[in-house]
Protein backbone atom coordinates (compact mmCIF):
# COMPACT_ATOMS: atom_id res chain seq x y z
CA UNK A 1 0.00 0.00 0.00
CA UNK A 2 2.78 2.15 0.50
CA UNK A 3 4.11 2.43 -2.55
CA UNK A 4 0.65 3.35 -3.94
CA UNK A 5 0.94 7.09 -4.21
CA UNK A 6 4.42 6.80 -5.80
CA UNK A 7 2.60 4.59 -9.02
CA UNK A 8 -0.31 7.15 -9.34
CA UNK A 9 2.08 9.87 -9.41
CA UNK A 10 4.48 7.80 -12.26
CA UNK A 11 1.58 7.11 -13.95
CA UNK A 12 0.65 10.31 -14.03
CA UNK A 13 4.15 11.69 -15.30
CA UNK A 14 4.24 9.32 -18.12
CA UNK A 15 0.37 9.95 -18.97
CA UNK A 16 1.59 13.48 -19.03
CA UNK A 17 4.49 13.26 -21.07
CA UNK A 18 3.05 10.85 -23.82
CA UNK A 19 0.15 13.77 -23.98
CA UNK A 20 2.85 16.54 -24.51
CA UNK A 21 4.55 14.65 -27.34
CA UNK A 22 1.11 13.85 -28.10
CA UNK A 23 0.05 18.00 -28.69
CA UNK A 24 3.93 18.65 -30.32
CA UNK A 25 3.23 16.46 -32.89
CA UNK A 26 -0.41 17.14 -33.27
CA UNK A 27 0.34 20.85 -33.70
CA UNK A 28 3.79 20.33 -35.90
CA UNK A 29 1.64 18.07 -38.25
CA UNK A 30 -1.04 20.38 -38.80
CA UNK A 31 1.36 23.27 -39.36
CA UNK A 32 3.10 21.32 -41.87
CA UNK A 33 -0.40 20.91 -43.60
CA UNK A 34 -1.46 23.99 -43.23
CA UNK A 35 1.64 25.75 -45.19
CA UNK A 36 1.89 22.98 -47.73
CA UNK A 37 -1.22 21.91 -48.64
CA UNK A 38 -2.28 24.91 -50.36
CA UNK A 39 -3.92 23.42 -53.80
CA UNK A 40 -7.51 23.93 -51.80
CA UNK A 41 -8.02 25.61 -48.90
CA UNK A 42 -11.18 23.61 -48.08
CA UNK A 43 -9.38 20.19 -48.64
CA UNK A 44 -6.46 21.57 -46.73
CA UNK A 45 -8.74 22.06 -43.51
CA UNK A 46 -10.65 18.60 -44.21
CA UNK A 47 -7.24 17.01 -43.77
CA UNK A 48 -5.80 19.14 -41.12
CA UNK A 49 -9.26 18.31 -39.53
CA UNK A 50 -9.00 14.49 -39.93
CA UNK A 51 -5.32 14.57 -38.98
CA UNK A 52 -6.62 16.46 -35.06
CA UNK A 53 -9.34 13.39 -34.67
CA UNK A 54 -6.95 10.65 -35.22
CA UNK A 55 -4.88 12.64 -32.73
CA UNK A 56 -7.54 13.00 -30.05
CA UNK A 57 -8.78 9.49 -30.12
CA UNK A 58 -5.37 8.38 -29.35
CA UNK A 59 -5.15 10.94 -26.25
CA UNK A 60 -8.20 10.41 -25.15
CA UNK A 61 -7.15 6.62 -24.48
CA UNK A 62 -4.42 8.43 -22.03
CA UNK A 63 -6.87 9.78 -19.57
CA UNK A 64 -9.92 7.80 -19.42
CA UNK A 65 -10.02 4.43 -17.98
CA UNK A 66 -13.30 2.95 -20.01
CA UNK A 67 -10.89 3.92 -23.55
CA UNK A 68 -7.93 2.08 -22.24
CA UNK A 69 -8.95 -1.22 -24.00
CA UNK A 70 -8.53 0.54 -27.73
CA UNK A 71 -4.88 2.53 -26.39
CA UNK A 72 -2.93 0.12 -28.57
CA UNK A 73 -5.59 0.23 -31.91
CA UNK A 74 -5.60 4.01 -31.19
CA UNK A 75 -1.68 4.57 -31.65
CA UNK A 76 -0.77 2.05 -33.78
CA UNK A 77 -3.11 4.34 -36.26
CA UNK A 78 -1.38 7.52 -35.11
CA UNK A 79 1.69 6.34 -35.55
CA UNK A 80 1.02 4.97 -38.91
CA UNK A 81 -0.82 7.99 -40.06
CA UNK A 82 2.08 10.56 -38.50
CA UNK A 83 4.70 7.56 -40.37
CA UNK A 84 2.93 8.79 -43.76
CA UNK A 85 3.13 12.08 -43.11
CA UNK A 86 6.93 12.16 -42.57
CA UNK A 87 7.34 10.62 -45.81
CA UNK A 88 5.60 13.01 -47.83
CA UNK A 89 7.31 15.84 -46.02
CA UNK A 90 10.65 14.28 -47.01
CA UNK A 91 9.63 14.56 -50.44
CA UNK A 92 8.66 18.42 -50.36
CA UNK A 93 12.21 19.76 -52.20
CA UNK A 94 13.01 23.08 -52.65
CA UNK A 95 12.81 24.39 -56.35
CA UNK A 96 14.87 26.94 -58.71
CA UNK A 97 11.87 27.13 -60.74
CA UNK A 98 8.40 29.12 -58.71
CA UNK A 99 6.79 32.27 -60.62
CA UNK A 100 8.59 34.32 -57.88
CA UNK A 101 8.26 38.16 -56.84
CA UNK A 102 9.57 40.57 -58.95
CA UNK A 103 12.25 41.21 -56.06
CA UNK A 104 13.50 38.21 -55.58
CA UNK A 105 13.12 36.53 -59.74
CA UNK A 106 16.72 36.95 -60.13
CA UNK A 107 20.07 35.79 -57.24
CA UNK A 108 23.18 37.44 -57.93
CA UNK A 109 26.00 34.94 -59.31
CA UNK A 110 30.06 35.75 -59.51
CA UNK A 111 32.61 34.82 -61.61
CA UNK A 112 36.30 35.52 -60.67
CA UNK A 113 39.83 36.28 -62.07
CA UNK A 114 42.20 36.50 -59.30
CA UNK A 115 40.62 39.80 -57.05
CA UNK A 116 38.23 41.42 -60.11
CA UNK A 117 34.82 39.65 -59.95
CA UNK A 118 31.72 40.35 -62.20
CA UNK A 119 28.44 39.95 -60.42
CA UNK A 120 25.18 39.60 -62.27
CA UNK A 121 21.99 39.93 -61.20
CA UNK A 122 22.48 43.09 -59.29
CA UNK A 123 19.25 44.67 -58.07
CA UNK A 124 18.86 48.43 -58.57
CA UNK A 125 15.20 49.15 -58.67
CA UNK A 126 13.62 52.27 -57.91
CA UNK A 127 11.17 52.07 -55.80
CA UNK A 128 8.10 54.13 -54.62
CA UNK A 129 5.58 51.72 -52.99
CA UNK A 130 6.52 48.48 -51.95
CA UNK A 131 3.80 47.96 -55.06
CA UNK A 132 5.34 50.75 -56.95
CA UNK A 133 8.91 49.94 -58.30
CA UNK A 134 10.87 49.97 -61.59
CA UNK A 135 12.52 46.73 -62.65
CA UNK A 136 16.12 47.05 -63.36
CA UNK A 137 18.73 43.84 -62.95
CA UNK A 138 22.38 44.55 -63.75
CA UNK A 139 25.91 43.63 -63.56
CA UNK A 140 29.16 44.88 -62.35
CA UNK A 141 32.68 44.37 -62.61
CA UNK A 142 34.51 44.80 -59.08
CA UNK A 143 38.02 44.89 -57.28
CA UNK A 144 38.17 43.06 -54.40
CA UNK A 145 41.78 44.58 -53.73
CA UNK A 146 39.82 47.67 -54.03
CA UNK A 147 37.43 46.97 -50.95
CA UNK A 148 37.69 49.84 -48.26
CA UNK A 149 34.74 49.28 -46.14
CA UNK A 150 32.36 46.63 -44.73
CA UNK A 151 29.01 48.33 -43.01
CA UNK A 152 26.32 46.01 -41.18
CA UNK A 153 23.02 47.46 -41.31
CA UNK A 154 20.62 46.04 -39.11
CA UNK A 155 16.84 47.09 -40.50
CA UNK A 156 13.68 46.56 -37.31
CA UNK A 157 10.17 46.56 -38.05
CA UNK A 158 8.57 45.34 -34.95
CA UNK A 159 10.70 43.53 -32.41
CA UNK A 160 13.78 44.82 -30.80
CA UNK A 161 15.49 41.36 -30.51
CA UNK A 162 14.79 40.50 -34.45
CA UNK A 163 16.33 42.50 -37.03
CA UNK A 164 17.28 41.49 -40.79
CA UNK A 165 21.06 42.13 -41.17
CA UNK A 166 22.89 43.48 -44.56
CA UNK A 167 26.06 43.76 -45.38
CA UNK A 168 27.34 46.37 -47.55
CA UNK A 169 30.95 46.55 -48.96
CA UNK A 170 32.35 49.80 -50.28
CA UNK A 171 34.64 50.71 -52.59
CA UNK A 172 37.60 52.98 -53.25
CA UNK A 173 35.70 54.46 -56.62
CA UNK A 174 32.38 55.58 -53.99
CA UNK A 175 30.59 52.81 -55.02
CA UNK A 176 28.84 50.00 -52.77
CA UNK A 177 27.31 46.50 -52.69
CA UNK A 178 25.23 44.60 -50.42
CA UNK A 179 24.38 41.57 -49.84
CA UNK A 180 21.61 40.12 -48.38
CA UNK A 181 19.83 36.65 -47.75
CA UNK A 182 16.30 36.62 -48.36
CA UNK A 183 13.08 34.62 -48.67
CA UNK A 184 12.26 34.26 -51.94
CA UNK A 185 8.75 34.72 -51.99
CA UNK A 186 6.51 33.55 -54.32
CA UNK A 187 4.56 36.39 -56.31
CA UNK A 188 1.94 37.71 -54.28
CA UNK A 189 3.28 35.19 -51.21
CA UNK A 190 3.27 37.17 -47.93
CA UNK A 191 6.44 36.52 -45.08
CA UNK A 192 5.34 34.68 -42.23
CA UNK A 193 8.05 33.74 -39.39
CA UNK A 194 5.75 30.27 -39.04
CA UNK A 195 5.74 29.45 -42.37
CA UNK A 196 9.66 29.60 -42.47
CA UNK A 197 9.71 26.60 -40.09
CA UNK A 198 7.63 24.82 -42.71
CA UNK A 199 9.55 25.01 -46.15
CA UNK A 200 7.27 27.68 -47.05
CA UNK A 201 9.94 29.31 -48.83
CA UNK A 202 12.92 29.09 -50.17
CA UNK A 203 16.51 30.86 -50.04
CA UNK A 204 18.11 33.49 -52.06
CA UNK A 205 20.83 35.47 -51.60
CA UNK A 206 20.41 39.27 -53.27
CA UNK A 207 23.29 41.19 -54.09
CA UNK A 208 21.89 45.61 -54.65
CA UNK A 209 22.42 48.81 -54.30
CA UNK A 210 22.14 50.31 -51.23
CA UNK A 211 19.89 52.76 -53.10
CA UNK A 212 17.66 49.98 -53.67
CA UNK A 213 17.30 47.53 -50.87
CA UNK A 214 18.31 49.66 -47.75
CA UNK A 215 16.59 52.60 -49.58
CA UNK A 216 13.67 50.08 -49.38
CA UNK A 217 13.64 49.67 -45.99
CA UNK A 218 14.52 53.63 -44.56
CA UNK A 219 11.72 55.35 -47.06
CA UNK A 220 9.05 52.54 -48.27
CA UNK A 221 8.84 50.68 -45.33
CA UNK A 222 9.59 53.15 -42.41
CA UNK A 223 11.71 50.32 -40.45
CA UNK A 224 14.35 51.59 -38.30
CA UNK A 225 17.71 51.30 -39.27
CA UNK A 226 21.24 51.02 -38.08
CA UNK A 227 24.62 51.70 -39.78
CA UNK A 228 27.66 49.67 -37.93
CA UNK A 229 31.15 50.60 -39.48
CA UNK A 230 33.07 46.89 -39.03
CA UNK A 231 36.77 46.63 -37.96
CA UNK A 232 37.87 44.21 -40.84
CA UNK A 233 40.96 43.28 -42.39
CA UNK A 234 41.50 43.73 -46.02
CA UNK A 235 42.12 40.18 -46.18
CA UNK A 236 39.04 38.97 -44.03
CA UNK A 237 36.56 41.30 -46.33
CA UNK A 238 37.81 39.70 -49.61
CA UNK A 239 37.31 36.31 -47.65
CA UNK A 240 33.51 37.50 -46.17
CA UNK A 241 32.69 38.70 -49.84
CA UNK A 242 33.71 35.75 -51.47
CA UNK A 243 31.51 33.75 -48.84
CA UNK A 244 28.62 35.61 -50.10
CA UNK A 245 29.46 35.29 -53.57
CA UNK A 246 29.91 31.67 -53.36
CA UNK A 247 26.62 31.05 -50.95
CA UNK A 248 24.86 32.82 -53.80
CA UNK A 249 26.52 30.92 -56.72
CA UNK A 250 25.27 27.93 -55.28
CA UNK A 251 21.35 28.66 -54.35
CA UNK A 252 21.88 29.42 -57.85
CA UNK A 253 21.89 26.01 -58.89
CA UNK A 254 21.10 24.13 -56.04
CA UNK A 255 17.81 25.47 -54.32
CA UNK A 256 17.37 25.68 -50.58
CA UNK A 257 14.58 26.45 -48.06
CA UNK A 258 14.69 29.24 -45.88
CA UNK A 259 14.09 28.40 -41.80
CA UNK A 260 12.75 30.80 -39.45
CA UNK A 261 15.68 29.59 -37.46
CA UNK A 262 18.55 27.85 -39.35
CA UNK A 263 19.07 28.90 -42.33
CA UNK A 264 18.49 32.93 -42.83
CA UNK A 265 20.46 36.50 -42.61
CA UNK A 266 21.12 35.65 -38.94
CA UNK A 267 23.16 32.22 -40.03
CA UNK A 268 25.53 34.49 -42.37
CA UNK A 269 26.25 37.10 -39.74
CA UNK A 270 27.44 33.98 -37.71
CA UNK A 271 29.71 33.00 -40.45
CA UNK A 272 31.00 36.59 -40.88
CA UNK A 273 31.30 36.94 -37.20
CA UNK A 274 34.00 33.93 -37.77
CA UNK A 275 35.51 35.39 -40.13
CA UNK A 276 36.21 38.03 -37.73
CA UNK A 277 37.42 35.56 -34.95
CA UNK A 278 37.21 31.72 -35.58
CA UNK A 279 37.31 31.37 -32.12
CA UNK A 280 34.04 33.09 -31.12
CA UNK A 281 31.24 31.00 -29.65
CA UNK A 282 27.44 31.25 -30.44
CA UNK A 283 26.12 33.87 -28.74
CA UNK A 284 21.84 33.97 -28.30
CA UNK A 285 22.86 37.60 -29.42
CA UNK A 286 23.47 36.01 -32.68
CA UNK A 287 20.76 34.05 -33.08
CA UNK A 288 18.68 37.35 -32.11
CA UNK A 289 20.01 39.35 -34.52
CA UNK A 290 18.38 42.51 -32.89
CA UNK A 291 20.84 42.33 -30.31
CA UNK A 292 23.70 42.50 -32.56
CA UNK A 293 25.65 45.33 -32.11
CA UNK A 294 26.07 44.53 -28.21
CA UNK A 295 27.92 41.69 -29.26
CA UNK A 296 29.72 42.94 -31.71
CA UNK A 297 30.73 45.77 -29.58
CA UNK A 298 31.74 43.49 -26.55
CA UNK A 299 33.94 41.72 -29.02
CA UNK A 300 35.20 45.28 -30.66
CA UNK A 301 34.29 44.10 -33.61
CA UNK A 302 32.72 47.72 -34.67
CA UNK A 303 34.23 50.25 -35.39
CA UNK A 304 33.11 53.14 -32.64
CA UNK A 305 34.35 56.42 -30.65
CA UNK A 306 31.33 55.53 -28.54
CA UNK A 307 32.34 53.79 -24.86
CA UNK A 308 28.81 52.16 -24.80
CA UNK A 309 26.00 50.84 -26.60
CA UNK A 310 23.64 53.27 -26.21
CA UNK A 311 25.28 55.69 -27.30
CA UNK A 312 26.47 53.45 -30.25
CA UNK A 313 23.51 52.71 -31.57
CA UNK A 314 22.26 56.46 -31.36
CA UNK A 315 25.06 57.06 -33.73
CA UNK A 316 24.51 54.12 -35.69
CA UNK A 317 20.36 55.68 -37.10
CA UNK A 318 20.43 56.92 -40.20
CA UNK A 319 16.62 57.43 -39.91
CA UNK A 320 17.10 60.97 -40.68
CA UNK A 321 20.09 61.04 -42.97
CA UNK A 322 17.95 58.53 -45.08
CA UNK A 323 15.15 61.09 -45.95
CA UNK A 324 15.26 62.11 -49.59
CA UNK A 325 15.52 60.69 -52.96
CA UNK A 326 17.84 57.72 -54.17
CA UNK A 327 20.24 59.88 -55.49
CA UNK A 328 23.45 60.69 -53.23
CA UNK A 329 21.52 58.33 -50.74
CA UNK A 330 25.25 56.11 -49.95
CA UNK A 331 26.60 59.61 -49.22
CA UNK A 332 24.13 61.06 -47.83
CA UNK A 333 23.68 58.13 -44.91
CA UNK A 334 27.08 58.16 -43.72
CA UNK A 335 27.10 61.84 -43.00
CA UNK A 336 27.27 62.93 -39.36
CA UNK A 337 28.97 59.09 -38.51
CA UNK A 338 32.71 58.78 -37.99
CA UNK A 339 35.49 58.53 -40.76
CA UNK A 340 35.93 55.42 -42.06
CA UNK A 341 39.53 53.56 -41.13
CA UNK A 342 41.73 53.59 -43.57
CA UNK A 343 42.48 50.32 -44.83
CA UNK A 344 45.79 48.45 -44.30
CA UNK A 345 48.27 48.19 -46.86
Amino acid sequence: MTYKPALIFLTFLAQAFFSLVLIIITIWGSLALYYQLSESRLITYAVIALWVVIALVAFSTIWFSDLQHYRKPAFIGFVIVFAALLIWWQTIKPSLNRDWAPEVSQTVTAEYNDDMVRLDHIRDFDWRTEQDYTINWKSADYDLSKIQSVDLFLSYWSSPAIAHTLVSFGFEDGRHVVFSAEIRKKRGQAFSEIGGFFKDFELAMIAAEESDIVYLRTNVRGERVYRYHVDIAPEQARQLFRLYTDTGNRLSKEAGFYNTLTANCTTVVFDMARILDPSIALDYRVLLSGYLPEYMFEKQLIVTAEDNTQSMRLNADISEQAKGSREGYSQRIRTMAMPLPQAAE
